[in-house]
């Protein structure tokens, strides 16, 4: 896995696809938007090679091979609006920029020093770093905790994310990675969990030690029993547990969840009902918003629209979720935004 990436790159070729059903930008005014956190964002700086469009809301994929009805790492290719496109050739960084400042976008970016660096050269002051113990593409070669706690005492990283461990079929409790959840709370820094989904239909075709079951999010629990104080931010909202859920949700206070990846990678419909389901729960001031943006610049303002287009959420709730609960998760400074 790439260092607070969570993913590998085979897993991510295997993560993406979608279609459409609403407007691109809901921010497209002359006044400069309201401010926006996006809490899951990878520090890449290229696009993959062989990455192509997405149709957002889809969770199907179509077969490129009509003899095997199969699709290499499970991707569709199918018509559709909007589809998002992938930045021309050493245009990401740039692009990214742009569109965080059209939108008025802080984001929480994860990868190792080097990765993030670019980041926050390329858009000055709307970059809070991550990262995490995964070292290298091996999902099992891990950073020496000592490096790792100079990286959040002196090198400037807020968040340690992405951790992929359901990538390896491990529990978030399991010990081998418990001196890492503790550094974390010694620090006080909060950690992002991968929880739930891997890809639709993609997991079996590209990630061997996958496994659903290790996305449960009452797996956290002795997790949080050993490690009262630790901020959790539960990635991709445990999806499609929702009843386990929305119970590590009662139990815990100090429990957030992002609705990255999931936003955009199911039908609409779903999402809606996945997110309804958490704001009917009475966890609404616990929903962060999040992308999981790898290299489609436009997905972030398409993601920033599903938000703003739900008529289930008030203009308060639709705050909260875009701004105010990442800020109080993160303990940013200042007030409701």
């Amino acid at each position: 896995m790439v260092r607070g990436l969570g993913l590998s790159r085979v897993a991510l070729m295997g993560a993406a696809v979608m279609v459409a059903g609403m407007p691109m930008m809901a921010q497209n005014t002359t006044e400069k938007p309201l401010p926006v956190i996006d809490v899951h964002v990878h520090a890449m700086d290229e696009s993959f090679p062989g990455m192509g469009a997405v149709c957002p809301n889809t969770s199907k994929f179509l077969a490129s091979d009509p003899a095997t009805k199969e699709a290499p790492f499970g991707w569709a290719q199918e018509e559709c609006t909007p589809k998002l496109y992938p930045s021309a050739k050493g245009e990401y960084l740039k692009d990214m920029a742009a569109e965080m400042e059209r939108l008025n976008v802080t984001a929480v970016v994860f990868g190792d020093e080097k990765s993030v660096q670019k980041w926050k050269d390329a858009m000055p002051g709307r970059v809070i770093p991550g990262t995490s113990f995964n070292e290298g593409m091996d999902p099992g070669a891990r950073v020496a905790l000592d490096e790792l706690r100079k990286d959040f005492t002196t090198g400037g990283f807020k968040v340690m994310g992405e951790i992929g461990l359901q990538y390896e079929g491990l529990s978030p409790s399991d010990m081998s990675v418990d001196k890492y959840f503790a550094l974390a709370e010694e620090l006080d820094v909060p950690v992002a969990i991968h929880m739930g989904t891997g890809g639709s239909g993609r997991a079996n075709v590209a990630m061997p030690k996958f496994r659903g079951s290790a996305g449960n999010p009452l797996l956290l629990e002795e997790l949080l029993a050993r490690h009262p104080k630790l901020r959790v931010q539960v990635m991709h909202a445990g999806y499609p547990m929702i009843d386990n859920m929305l119970t590590l949700l009662q139990a815990n206070s100090h429990v957030y969840v992002d609705v990255a990846g999931l936003i955009w990678s199911y039908p609409i419909k779903e999402v809606n009902r996945y997110i309804e389901r958490l704001v009917d729960g009475g966890f609404e001031d616990r929903i962060m918003f999040g992308t999981d943006q790898m290299e489609w610049p436009k997905l972030m303002g398409y993601s920033i629209s599903v938000i703003q287009n739900a008529d289930y959420l008030t203009p308060e709730e639709k705050r909260d979720i875009l701004y105010n609960n990442a800020a109080r998760f993160l303990r940013l400074d200042g007030g409701k935004k």
